[in-house]
């Protein structure tokens, strides 16, 4: 065995030395900026608002809207009413905030993950970029399969659907609007998982056995949460539950390849020698 056996580089980190105030007024900054980002959004949304609010917004409540030729949906008109003095106006003021966000999210995300990234990645800038771009894909993959798939199939069950003939289905247009933006900001959310899998499993929490040993678990998890995010119907709730499977099992794909690579960046730190190098 070696006397002195190589000292172990220590990895650089631009945050080692700021003190837990500077990390707030840092994150207080993130989050300034990546609001900037939004408010850039909503601006663009502003000059465009007849298109987002007549065509986006509202198109799904038309009987001829794009996606229900291709979803094979026998489709009805969404009939909406306004209850409240404020609902036209609060509706359209939240429309512009979502397609804001959407617009500025690609900016707002690499705010964040920027924070965030130096307890994981302790390397090139460019991984900033890099997984801020697939954080942003999946998340605009989720929005558009939570716009063009969950929410047809959603209005036209509550369009459809009658206890009595008696009673006529008109809706509030500010529930109409709460709804169609959940489920699309959900959708959104849920897409994550493969960047929460290489998240934790880059600081050691998460293995790819782990994630197969609660396969099954997951399967009965992903069908509880179709069913919260769905009405209640088997359809919508299979179209959400399929692709979280798939998310499911292409998260343990990543977690695979995070713990590869955080075992070679262990073993460079403990011998000091780079494999790239040798």
């Amino acid at each position: 065995m070696e006397e002195n056996p190589p000292k172990a580089k220590k990895p650089a980190d631009r945050t080692d030395t700021m003190s837990f105030l500077e990390h707030l007024e840092e994150l207080r900054w993130r989050i300034i900026k990546g609001l900037i980002g939004v408010l850039v959004g909503m601006i663009i949304a502003f000059f465009f608002a007849d298109f987002f609010v007549e065509d986006v917004i509202l198109g799904p409540t038309r009987a001829d809207f794009f996606m229900y030729d291709l979803l094979r949906v026998d489709a009805v008109n969404f009939e909406l009413q306004s209850r409240r003095l404020p609902g036209q106006f609060f509706t359209y003021w939240g429309t512009l905030f979502v397609m804001g966000f959407v617009i500025g999210s690609p900016f707002f995300i690499y705010q964040m993950w920027s924070f965030i990234e130096p307890a994981l990645e302790r390397k090139e800038k460019k991984k900033s970029y890099f997984t801020s771009f697939f954080i942003t894909f999946f998340f605009l993959l989720g929005v558009a399969f939570g716009y063009m798939i969950l929410v047809p199939f959603a209005l036209q069950f509550f369009a459809q659907f009658q206890i009595s003939d008696i009673i006529r289905n008109d809706f509030d247009i500010n529930e109409y609007f709460s709804s169609v933006a959940m489920w699309v900001i959900a959708c959104g959310i849920i897409f994550q998982i493969p960047v929460v899998s290489y998240s934790l499993s880059k600081i050691g929490l998460l293995t790819p056995d782990l994630l197969k040993k609660y396969r099954r678990h997951a399967l009965i998890l992903c069908l509880v949460v179709s069913a919260m995010l769905t009405p209640p119907d088997p359809i919508s709730q299979i179209l959400i539950a399929l692709p979280l499977t798939v998310l499911y099992e292409l998260s343990i794909w990543v977690s695979k390849y995070a713990n590869r690579k955080r075992k070679k960046e262990l073993d460079e730190a403990i011998t000091g020698i780079s494999k790239n190098d040798s």
